[in-house]
C-alpha cells in the first residue's frame, strides 16, 4: 500500500479543537489491518538497521500506532503524556503550539537501554 493510499484513509477535520485548525483523524487507518501494518512498516523502514532501544509515542501525536513500531523494530515502547498523567518520576518539556501552550512528561527511566530498565529491585 503506497502513501496515496494511506493518505486517503486520514481524514482531515477542520476547525478541531478550535476554529482555524485541521484536525488529522488517522483512525479509518487504524481500523484497516493492510493500512496499519503499511503504515507501521513505513515509520519502521528508516530505523531498521539502528540499534534502537525505544520508540516514544507522544499522546495524542500518533501515539497510537508507536507501541506497534517498537514491536517492529524489536524496541520496548515508552509513554509521553500530557502533564500530571504519569505517576512516576518524571522529566518535563514545555511546548508552544499554534492554538496555546502545553507541557509533556515522560518517566525518568523510559529512555534508559532495555536491559537497564528490565531489572526489577522489588
Amino acid at each position: 500500500m503506497d502513501a496515496t493510499a494511506l493518505r486517503r484513509l486520514i481524514r482531515d477535520i477542520p476547525d478541531f479543537p478550535k476554529p482555524g485548525i485541521l484536525f488529522r483523524d488517522v483512525t479509518p487507518l487504524l481500523l484497516d489491518p493492510a493500512a496499519l501494518r503499511a503504515a507501521v512498516e513505513a515509520v519502521a523502514a528508516p530505523f531498521r538497521d539502528a540499534r534502537v532501544d525505544r520508540v516514544l509515542g507522544i499522546e495524542s501525536r500518533g501515539f497510537p500506532a508507536r507501541p506497534a513500531v517498537a514491536l517492529h523494530l524489536g524496541a520496548g515502547f515508552g509513554l509521553v503524556r500530557k502533564g500530571g498523567k504519569l505517576p512516576w518520576n518524571t522529566h518535563r518539556v514545555e511546548y508552544t503550539l499554534e492554538y496555546g501552550s502545553d507541557a509533556v512528561e515522560m518517566h525518568t527511566d523510559a529512555v534508559e537501554p532495555a536491559s537497564a530498565s528490565s531489572s526489577s529491585t522489588t
